[in-house]
């Protein structure tokens, strides 16, 4: 974004922005503040006006946002809803997005994760690969109860 730039060109730069992929108000509040000429009340309107017209819509966002960290990235629900909260979504949208995650989806990502991590793990005992695996899965945002729940499957 240009750093200097009227409240309507911000506007309009912003609506584009929004058009092409998913943000946030916290996203597009970051992208605003680098611009100089720009007060916070004129960057509140902004904000308000591409609300009201959904080009910023938090729970679509965070319903994207899910559903491609737990399939692309195959995050777990723990890294996802930290993600989210250094995004500053509210927590009752993150909750309501996180609940609506298919049960048998979330465990089969998690279970090939493991297939796919186990290929790589060298250890002296069944028991520091166990922790390995663990360690790698709860560092991917799974808990330790779906852990658990997949290496005894297995």
């Amino acid at each position: 974004m240009k750093s200097r730039m009227t409240e309507n060109e911000a506007l309009s730069s912003m609506a584009a922005c929004c058009s092409k992929a998913e943000h946030c108000r916290f996203e597009i509040r970051n992208k605003l503040v680098q611009n100089d000429e720009l007060n916070k009340e004129a960057i509140e309107r902004i904000l308000n006006r591409l609300e009201d017209e959904n080009f910023i819509n938090n729970e679509r966002y965070t319903r994207s946002f899910v559903t491609d960290k737990l399939r692309f990235s195959k995050w777990g629900k723990m890294k996802i809803k930290q993600a989210l909260s250094l995004k500053q979504i509210p927590s009752e949208i993150v909750n309501k997005q996180l609940n609506e995650i298919d049960e048998k989806e979330y465990l089969f990502v998690l279970h090939h994760l493991l297939e796919a991590k186990k290929k790589t793990i060298s250890a002296k005992n069944q028991y520091e690969y166990n922790v390995k695996l663990i360690r790698y899965a709860m560092g991917k945002g799974f808990d330790w109860e779906d852990i658990k729940q997949c290496l005894e499957k297995q």
